[in-house]
């Protein structure tokens, strides 16, 4: 669902009859104890965070995501945050953090989550190719002007795209949660 799709499902009284069982996303009755995520109904990001976490882990091999630390309340940032090497499901350990001392363990989010169908970010080599395959003569300078434009054409596909709620994987289960963009 998109910023413009965008529909309150929590006002529905036939969503929310006696006979359906509580949302996993419910928790601001307060009953959840600040470690479990499932208390959290809104992230707050900047659109800029989003972009710049999706080009930074398009452009090299680290893990790069927008984080959320607990004690997790109702409304949390997320904010960028590099996780750490890309590892495979073979390399020992996970990336990420140790924890604060505390139970709950800091949620990483990928920032393709944020986004509709992401577009495939431009590689300099594409913009090459595609100047190469042009009437006009190849130049450095035109071949950096060109990955310029295509780079921020490429950053407003994603600012158009955003999303405006995520489902978030915790060790206690998913919760979808709604995003609100900052900036």
């Amino acid at each position: 669902m998109t910023r413009g799709d965008r529909t309150d499902d929590r006002s529905d009284p036939a969503r929310n009859s006696a006979d359906d069982p509580p949302s996993s996303d419910a928790g601001s009755d307060g009953s959840l104890s600040p470690a479990d995520p499932r208390r959290i109904e809104a992230l707050a990001v900047t659109g800029s965070d989003v972009i710049d976490s999706l080009e930074a882990a398009a452009r090299g091999d680290r893990e790069i995501v927008l984080r959320v630390t607990p004690p997790f309340s109702g409304r949390m940032r997320a904010r960028l945050h590099d996780a750490g090497v890309v590892r495979t499901s073979d390399s020992p350990g996970a990336a990420g953090d140790e924890g604060d001392g505390t139970d709950a363990a800091p949620i990483h989010i990928p920032p393709a989550l944020f986004v509709a169908d992401p577009p495939t970010y431009p590689t300099v080599d594409d913009t090459e190719d595609g100047l190469r395959a042009s009437e006009t003569p190849y130049s450095r300078e035109r071949h950096r002007e060109r990955h310029k434009a295509a780079v921020e054409a490429w950053r407003t596909a994603v600012r158009e795209r955003l999303v405006e709620a995520v489902t978030l994987s915790t060790a206690a289960g998913p919760t979808t949660v709604s995003v609100a963009y900052l900036g």
